[in-house]
């Protein structure tokens, strides 16, 4: 059986504020629990509506009990509460992702993932960028959210500290298609609506954009985590091609 506290505890998770209190989020699915539990992270409790040997303690429940605290319109059979691990000191690695302002939990979900495919270990985000262990986050991510560290930061501070190279996808850039991209760097993405800040646009060392090809030019922007794709795979691929200076 769910406790009306469990009920009541997990369900006051769905808000920020809560979290940081509790410092606990929850993980739908039998996959990604498996993955975060794989990943060090401490479970606080775990339900299933199947006994399952590989899992340590947890509670059996059924599919009726578990809809009481799923944040899913169809339960996918087991939830867990986790620990939100304290912020470590990181090394960067030759490319940065930085993210500015991003709202959207599913954007950010997948530009996790993202991170996690193309070896992404550290996701920089400004302070104003959507909680990574937001519900919604966490079920876009897939998993990924357990192998990617995700940091809050000043982005300003940040960047000036840098010495790599710095670029940011702005639509006033050079043709991403034409440009050498340096082998240590940071790609700094913006706001879905907005795009980067132009305090933090200013300070970038080079611009660069996705040119579009269709012929009636009628779409506006590529979604934030489409475009994000396409530059990690760019930049990716210069390590190949030589195209980096």
């Amino acid at each position: 059986m769910v406790t009306k506290n469990q009920i009541k505890l997990i369900k006051s998770l769905s808000r920020k504020k809560n979290r940081d209190q509790n410092k606990l989020f929850v993980v739908e699915g039998t996959k990604s629990i498996s993955e975060f539990l794989k990943a060090g992270f401490k479970p606080r409790l775990l339900f299933a509506t199947h006994h399952n040997e590989a899992w340590p303690e947890h509670i059996v429940t059924d599919e009726r009990e578990l809809r009481k605290i799923s944040f899913l319109k169809n339960p996918s059979g087991s939830l867990a509460v986790f620990e939100i691990p304290e912020t470590l000191a990181f090394e960067q690695k030759e490319l940065t992702l930085v993210l500015d302002g991003i709202q959207d939990p599913g954007n950010l979900g997948t530009i996790i993932r993202l991170c996690d495919w193309f070896g992404i270990e550290v996701l920089v985000c400004s302070r104003d960028t959507a909680d990574c262990f937001n519900p919604k986050v966490v079920q876009s991510s897939m998993g990924s959210l357990a192998r990617v560290q995700v940091v809050y930061t000043n982005l300003k501070y940040f960047l000036q500290e840098q010495q790599a190279v710095s670029y940011g996808a702005l639509l006033e850039g050079e043709n991403v298609y034409q440009t050498g991209l340096s082998e240590k760097a940071v790609l700094v993405m913006g706001n879905e609506g907005k795009g980067i800040s132009p305090e933090i646009a200013e300070i970038m060392d080079k611009k660069i954009h996705i040119p579009q090809f269709g012929v009636d030019q009628e779409t506006e922007s590529l979604n934030v985590a489409t475009a994000t794709a396409i530059l990690l795979s760019e930049f990716r691929r210069g390590r190949f091609t030589g195209k980096q200076n």
